[in-house]
């Protein structure tokens, strides 16, 4: 399903019953209305960034759901396309703290393939309904995807930006790991911590303190 070692390990998760049922549920979705990200790119997140390439976690809600926005990584949008007022505040952040100049790009693929896996807590959404797809069951399953992150031994970083990726803190207690918490980068939060929280650097200096090659967030190349 998704071409690296998350399907080893996911190979359980994928057979259990409720997951099935997701499944059920957004095959008649895709084949009835119009949902986003495409099908094929719902789990571009696991494929970008293998379980063992994993450095950053930075969750998301639930994926854009206006047209061409959604690629299936968190906060990413495809070339090309208008940058989402989130992103320009995670753009903004990230120029304070490294003076790097706001990409004209919203596609993030290049961090998720150095190590930042960029996960939306649920994965697919209908079109111009954001949330429609909160109740389908993505939730247990992205749970338990964090599960088996912080079960990891490498030491990772947690981004928890907002209430609801806040409530995840609870399946974070693995001691190896970093756990980064502030408001959500959204206009009408981002003012409320997210701007000034350090928090890519942060997460650099720690990758540094535990040898692992740092993140380079500049995306102008």
């Amino acid at each position: 399903m998704i071409g690296n070692e998350w399907d080893s390990v996911l190979e359980d998760e994928f057979q259990k019953q409720y997951f099935l049922k997701i499944m059920d549920f957004i095959d008649k979705e895709y084949e009835t209305k119009t949902i986003y990200p495409p099908y094929g790119e719902i789990f571009n997140a696991f494929r970008l960034t293998s379980l063992q390439n994993v450095k950053v976690v930075i969750l998301g809600q639930d994926p854009y759901h206006e047209e061409g926005q959604a690629h299936g990584l968190a906060f990413s949008t495809p070339e090309g396309r208008p940058i989402p007022r989130s992103l320009k505040n995670i753009f903004k952040e990230i120029n304070a703290e490294y003076g790097y100049a706001i990409p004209e790009s919203g596609c993030l693929e290049d961090w998720a393939k150095q190590g930042v896996f960029l996960l939306n807590t649920v994965l697919t959404v209908e079109e111009g309904n954001a949330n429609s797809h909160s109740k389908c069951g993505w939730q247990t399953f992205t749970d338990n995807v964090i599960r088996i992150l912080n079960q990891q031994p490498q030491p990772m970083v947690f981004m928890l930006w907002g209430k609801q990726a806040e409530k995840k803190k609870e399946l974070l207690k693995n001691p190896n790991h970093l756990v980064l918490i502030t408001s959500h980068p959204s206009p009408f939060s981002a003012r409320r911590g997210f701007l000034g929280s350090n928090h890519f650097k942060l997460a650099n200096e720690f990758l540094k303190k535990n040898n692992i090659e740092e993140i380079d967030w500049s995306l102008e190349k």
